[in-house]
């Protein structure tokens, strides 16, 4: 059955891919995006990620949340823009699923250790990745919205290979038979709109890994 769905910040390579995934399993998308639509989807409405309404988001099914961003004088808008989504999406029905991060993926049973903390993790992508854990240690407070986190494996590669398979992960990393963290775009979109369709991890992060 066809979802409503929106993609928020969709015009990063990322949120492309899951537009051209859910178009091509025959949903109605919708794209929110802050300039010209760079996307495959019909539906556009140019809006910055901040100026968005429970109006706008009102009657889809899901919001996809692939907003990101590198610079470190930017870095805070992860957990800006991810409470304002899930404020004007407060106490609806509408799920809300964010394009995460690896780096707070916990490499220990007790959950006290995260991939970013290990000490070889590249320095480069430590604040981005602390950033996004912020943001999600904050959803993680809310109770009021049916969201659901995805977190791709360590090497997530934007021009990877489509295979079409994954493992379903949850809170700590998970690595395939061949000892790999590794996951496409192509293959990550694939695992979001598979939840979007049929997953029921409302209130969870999940986290995916090529098979």
């Amino acid at each position: 059955m066809a979802k409503s769905i929106a993609v928020v910040a969709a015009n990063g390579h990322s949120g492309q891919l899951i537009v051209k995934e859910a178009l091509e399993r025959g949903h109605d998308v919708t794209v929110f995006v802050r300039s010209e639509n760079r996307t495959r989807a019909h539906k556009a409405v140019i809006k910055d990620i901040m100026e968005l309404t429970a109006q706008d988001l009102e009657g889809f099914d899901a919001v996809v949340d692939a907003f990101g961003v590198w610079a470190p004088e930017d870095l805070p808008q992860y957990s800006t823009t991810l409470a304002h989504l899930s404020d004007i999406l407060s106490g609806s029905n509408t799920r809300l699923l964010v394009v995460g991060g690896a780096g707070s993926l916990y490499l220990n049973s007790e959950h006290s250790l995260t991939v970013a903390d290990a000490p070889d993790f590249p320095e480069e992508f430590k604040l981005v990745a602390y950033a996004a854990a912020e943001s999600l240690a904050a959803l993680r407070k809310r109770d009021d919205v049916r969201w659901t986190y995805i977190s791709p494996a360590c090497d997530f590669q934007a021009d990877g290979e489509r295979t079409g398979q994954y493992i379903l992960g949850g809170e700590e990393l998970t690595v395939n038979e061949r000892g790999e963290s590794i996951i496409s775009y192509a293959d990550f979109a694939i695992a979001m709109i598979d939840e979007i369709e049929s997953g029921n991890h409302v209130g969870q992060r999940i986290s995916v890994v090529r098979k």
